[in-house]
């Protein structure tokens, strides 16, 4: 264990040495002020928290850029030091591979972790400095979105871990990591309505549509944060989230697959690798 935080250590001071905890922590501090602000606007007509608002607004801003920030963070973790040498010197202590990969997950993971936390909450922060009135229950869905994100964020850390274990070069690694965030945030969710167009409207299996949903982690976290309590009439997916047996414990469930098998596999992979 202790080398595994030793190597977490080094993570978060070559992220702190790249800006790379200060640039995350900024932009999403300032795309969460801005929608925070501009989206408290209507709310004094319609009677809605302005927390809940952010909630839905934020969560997502969360499915475009999170999993981005988290797989240029990962993608070149294995692949970049067999590049550059280092990962042979690394190893060259007594340290072993799957320790190479915990710890290195739990660097960047907490990178990801302290500009979610710090950058979200800064929309909370402004808007209780302007007095605006904030119930118990926006609050506890606004700390829900944003561990929600922080999960979401350890998938595609773990996912970029995969790909760079499988990549040769890191350009390659870039290319894949790359498709996969198309993939899973636009085309996935393009080729399911098609799908429906297809089917001219016909429901769907109730057990079909739950597997579909959960395949994806983008889709697991949209449902987890904007199908339940006020923020499903505003995002407008109370409609699916009744239509499915997906519960938020299974969601959760869901998204903790997500990290494991992906870094799972990658520890297997690279434990066989050779360098």
């Amino acid at each position: 264990m202790k080398n595994i935080l030793i190597i977490a250590a080094k993570e978060i001071q070559e992220g702190m040495r790249n800006r790379w905890v200060l640039a995350t922590t900024l932009l999403l501090a300032a795309l969460a002020l801005t929608l925070s602000f501009l989206g408290s606007a209507p709310t004094g007509n319609v009677g809605v928290d302005p927390l809940d608002i952010v909630v839905v607004s934020l969560s997502s801003l969360t499915i475009f850029l999170v999993p981005l920030i988290a797989l240029v963070l990962s993608h070149d973790a294995i692949v970049g030091e067999m590049e550059r040498g280092t990962m042979l010197l690394l190893l060259s202590y007594p340290i072993g591979r799957r320790q190479v990969i915990f710890g290195k997950f739990l660097g960047h993971l907490a990178i990801l972790s302290f500009a979610t936390l710090f950058g979200y909450g800064a929309a909370a922060l402004a808007l209780a400095i302007t007095g605006t009135a904030i119930s118990s229950d926006s609050l506890l869905a606004f700390a829900a979105m944003i561990g929600s994100s922080v999960l979401l964020g350890a998938v595609f850390i773990a996912i970029g871990y995969l790909i760079s274990t499988l990549a040769a070069e890191r350009s390659t690694a870039g290319g894949i990591a790359i498709g996969i965030w198309l993939f899973f945030v636009l085309i996935y969710d393009m080729a399911l309505l098609g799908g429906l167009v297809v089917a001219q409207g016909k429901p769907l299996p109730s057990g079909l549509l739950d597997l579909l949903l959960v395949v994806n982690p983008t889709d697991a976290y949209r449902l987890l944060n904007l199908g339940s309590g006020n923020a499903s009439a505003l995002s407008g997916m109370g409609g699916l989230a009744g239509q499915t047996a997906l519960s938020p414990l299974i969601l959760l469930l869901a998204l903790l697959v997500w990290i494991i098998a992906p870094l799972t596999l990658a520890t297997t992979l690279f434990s066989r690798r050779e360098l």
